[in-house]
């Protein structure tokens, strides 16, 4: 009996070893204060970290970033996911969102993770929008302040899309846009993000980095064409492209395989 129990008590412990440390927190951002949580291995005293930023009108509670969140600790590696201004628990209006002050909000969570005395290294890994802005902060940051970078399925069409008028099916005249457009399920898109957008540097910025970057994109992706991800995995000196079939634009048909490819890549890049 006492063989059963003390086996029963160390199943207990390995399976609470296995659970992430959380942390809740807020930090200021560009359009008020963020809603950010830190997720950090038990049993490691330092361990590299991998910023997790998410898409257009999406959260950092998102499953397949939740998901690739938990993989990620598995392996030794601590997370931060945050809600972008006007996204999620963060404050901001989302009429007042744009990829610039994004960037901005990625710059202090990136300031703020960078100062914490366990982390030893930082990358980053962001999907569709947050793709865009993983991409140029990597540029800005250079291999030096972001260690690799993964891009999965990147949005980079957003610029073509508000150049010449047209987002998510809403046309208007792309050199005097409205106050906001309405997209087809509601959301409020506001003339802050339509001017700005249509000239971003993104590709410009971007191809400065020369770290590690990987490209996941599906061919089958309903929302941003394959071809992007092609052109992204073209830009960087030292890009690998991992194409996908069968794969919608946020990878739910599996979306825990596909992170398994991702946690794969950082777990090769960070624990050598």
């Amino acid at each position: 009996m006492r063989k059963i129990f003390t086996l029963l008590v160390a199943v207990l412990l390995i399976g609470c070893a296995s659970v992430p440390t959380t942390q809740s927190f807020t930090l200021p951002g560009d359009h008020g204060q963020l809603s950010a949580v830190l997720h950090t291995p038990v049993g490691k005293k330092t361990y590299p970290l991998v910023m997790i930023l998410h898409g257009f009108n999406a959260s950092k509670e998102m499953p397949l970033l939740t998901d690739l969140s938990a993989q990620l600790n598995s392996r030794g590696i601590a997370t931060v996911l945050f809600d972008f201004n006007g996204h999620g628990k963060s404050e901001g209006s989302f009429l007042d969102m744009t990829i610039p002050n994004e960037t901005e909000d990625a710059r202090r969570v990136y300031k703020y993770v960078k100062k914490l005395p366990q982390v030893t290294s930082v990358s980053a890994v962001g999907h569709s929008q947050g793709g865009v802005i993983t991409g140029m902060l990597a540029g800005e940051l250079g291999e030096k302040g972001l260690k690799s970078i993964v891009l999965m399925a990147p949005a980079p069409e957003l610029k073509e899309d508000t150049a010449r008028g047209e987002l998510f099916g809403v046309t208007y005249a792309p050199q005097n846009p409205p106050e906001y457009i309405t997209l087809p399920n509601g959301l409020k898109v506001g003339r802050a993000f339509l001017e700005t957008t249509q000239h971003l540097p993104i590709y410009e910025v971007s191809r400065r980095y020369t770290g590690p970057v990987l490209v996941v994109h599906s061919q089958d992706d309903e929302l941003v064409p394959y071809r992007y991800g092609v052109e992204y995995s073209k830009i960087f000196p030292h890009a690998t492209l991992k194409t996908l079939q069968g794969f919608n634009h946020c990878f739910t048909q599996d979306s825990s395989a596909v992170n398994k490819i991702v946690a794969d890549f950082f777990d090769s890049q960070l624990n050598k």
